[in-house]
């Protein structure tokens, strides 16, 4: 049997093969882009250190930008992310439910919060996102659009993504919410 560890060290890497091969490779046109990897720093553990998940995000960031030559843009996205998961999870979820640990999944936390959870957090990515890479007000209805169709693509990926993560691990067996 695969330890926590060696099973979270696969997650990253089927993640990360799955935004670069698949999901960067997609001909979704110029205004939707899936941003998956973003379910690796909010489905960590809701235990897991401060420290440790913006060092997984700042990882998490370094690969893709590594792999897709986006200058940092994912990095700086990802640490915003990573930085304030804790204090969105909190309040989204409880401090209760946070302080009882496991994966924050909708079977864990409840479908409502989880859905609040993720749609904030990706928001939070994408506006940080395409904001950096536009940098302008010049073209904002099309940074808007972009952002709006990425975030959608993005919460759908998330949640698809947390059945796979809590089966994975063997989470999400108790209902919270």
């Amino acid at each position: 049997a695969a330890s926590v560890v060696d099973k979270g060290q696969l997650f990253f890497v089927g993640l990360m093969a799955r935004q670069v091969f698949l999901f960067d490779n997609l001909d979704l046109g110029m205004y939707v882009y899936p941003m998956a990897y973003v379910a690796f720093v909010l489905l960590l553990p809701m235990e897991t250190r401060p420290v440790w998940v913006l060092l997984l995000g700042l990882l998490t960031g370094v690969v893709v930008d590594a792999a897709t030559g986006s200058a940092g843009l994912n990095t700086i996205a990802m640490l915003a992310t990573a930085f304030l998961r804790r204090p969105v999870m909190t309040a989204v979820a409880g401090k209760d439910s946070v302080g009882e640990g496991g994966i924050p999944c909708s079977d864990k936390i409840g479908t409502g919060k989880f859905f609040r959870y993720a749609a904030f957090m990706a928001g939070i990515h994408c506006i940080i996102y395409f904001g950096f890479e536009t940098l302008t007000m010049k073209y904002i209805y099309l940074t808007l659009i972009r952002t709006a169709l990425s975030w959608a693509v993005t919460v759908g990926l998330v949640w698809l993504t947390q059945y796979l993560f809590a089966g994975f691990f063997g989470a999400g067996s108790t209902r919270n919410a």
